[in-house]
């Protein structure tokens, strides 16, 4: 059994969480998603507390999430929020896993997805597409930069990229 944890990161809506999820069964490794867990501190979706609060609010959630993570967590898939890679602390946390897809085919996905209206909703900052690509194509350098592993998702085999990561995390 692995102690060590494996953090999902990548731009929002490529899939973290449904990565994690399918590692799961594959593997000795639990799963947790860091929004949730900021759902769950403050009792309200992401949606709801960037409206009430506003960003930076949330980066402070975000903070506090990642030093639970490091101190609290082992053996764990963590999916994160698409800008959990900045915290201080993420190398502490375990080993880092880039899922990479260009941002057209991310949008292609949420918008085939059968609940594509309910992954949009979710996601406050995919409400302006452009902006949305502006800040996609400033985290790409970001996210390969702080990652151990870079694993591209864009074909969407699941169980290749499930392989993949179990395989390169060992």
């Amino acid at each position: 059994m692995s102690e060590k944890n494996v953090i999902l990161i990548g731009f929002m809506g490529v899939g973290k969480g449904t990565v994690a999820r399918a590692i799961v069964p594959a593997s000795d490794y639990f799963a947790i998603d860091t929004d949730d867990l900021i759902e769950s501190i403050e009792n309200k979706k992401v949606k709801k507390i960037f409206e009430d609060s506003g960003e930076p609010y949330f980066r402070v959630l975000e903070k506090k999430c990642a030093l639970w993570c490091e101190k609290s967590l082992k053996n764990t898939i963590i999916s994160t929020g698409g800008g959990f890679y900045k915290q201080e602390n993420i190398k502490d946390i375990g080993t880092i896993v880039y899922l990479q897809s260009g941002f057209d085919r991310i949008i292609e996905a949420l918008k085939a997805a059968p609940n594509s209206k309910k992954k949009f909703k979710k996601r406050p900052l995919l409400n302006d597409l452009k902006e949305a690509k502006e800040l996609y194509l400033q985290r790409v350098k970001e996210y390969e930069n702080v990652a151990d592993i870079t694993v591209n998702v864009e074909d969407w085999d699941i169980d290749r990229i499930v392989k993949e990561i179990l395989e390169r995390v060992k």
